[in-house]
């Protein structure tokens, strides 16, 4: 007796197409979602805040950054708009925070400033810490030391905003003027008038060290003249005598 031998099924094949097609449509999709996004208001810049500028403008700042109003919103990180602003001279730090839809936020902050100075035009300047020197504008209050006698190109001028930068903010405020007075073993020379009537010579490099000699010789003495070099002197401004009506 012969065994039946079973009819073989042939296996049942996966309609692959039906997956292909719906994935290819599935891409489709995305694809007309991304173009209508990128086309749509939603995907564009909306608003741009500038804040904390004294000295720089906020079109200065926007044109540095280099974004518009309507620009693509993804067209530009925040650390590429920082990059850009820092290069305006009286930019110290920059933050831009990007916060979607469409709104994107720079807050600026500027080197401190140091010295005021009349231009050859006659207008008020300011010395920031970092030796640029911006136009003052007409609301500023000059509680800063004045410089007179300063040629525009003396790279000593900037040395000099550097060290009045790391000087305490009362020290600072005390002076009133500040102008070169070099000399062969001291190029770097100055003279400084303060508030306190004391007239003060020193050299820029030696600012920081003298400092704090130089503020309890204004506390504790009568206003004269103090010299900070290699020695320290102290002679005191010798008062008219008044005049004896009495006297033949």
């Amino acid at each position: 007796m012969q065994d039946k031998v079973p009819v073989l099924r042939e296996p049942v094949r996966r309609r692959r197409g039906g997956k292909k097609l719906l994935a290819v449509l599935l891409l489709l999709f995305i694809v007309i979602l991304c173009v209508l996004f990128f086309n749509s208001s939603i995907s564009k810049i909306s608003s741009i805040v500038v804040e904390g500028q004294r000295y720089s403008s906020k079109e200065d700042i926007q044109k540095a950054a280099g974004i518009n109003i309507g620009d693509a919103y993804f067209g530009t990180t925040a650390k590429t708009v920082e990059d850009r602003v820092k290069t305006i001279k009286p930019v110290e730090k920059v933050e831009v925070v990007k916060k979607f839809p469409g709104g994107i936020r720079i807050t600026v902050s500027e080197y401190p400033t140091v010295a005021f100075e009349l231009s050859s035009n006659g207008d008020l300047t300011a010395m920031l810490s970092n030796g640029a020197i911006v136009p003052a504008g007409s609301e500023i209050v000059v509680d800063k030391p004045i410089l007179s006698g300063w040629k525009a190109d003396d790279p000593l001028k900037a040395e000099l905003g550097k060290k009045l930068a790391e000087l305490p903010a009362g020290s600072l405020s005390d002076f009133s003027e500040i102008m070169p007075s070099p000399s062969k073993a001291y190029p770097d020379r100055i003279k400084i008038y303060t508030r306190t009537r004391f007239e003060v010579v020193t050299a820029i490099s030696l600012l920081q060290d003298k400092i704090a000699s130089l503020d309890a010789v204004i506390e504790t003495q009568e206003p004269g003249i103090v010299t900070m070099l290699l020695a320290d002197t102290y002679v005191p401004f010798v008062p008219e005598e008044p005049e004896n009506e009495d006297s033949e």
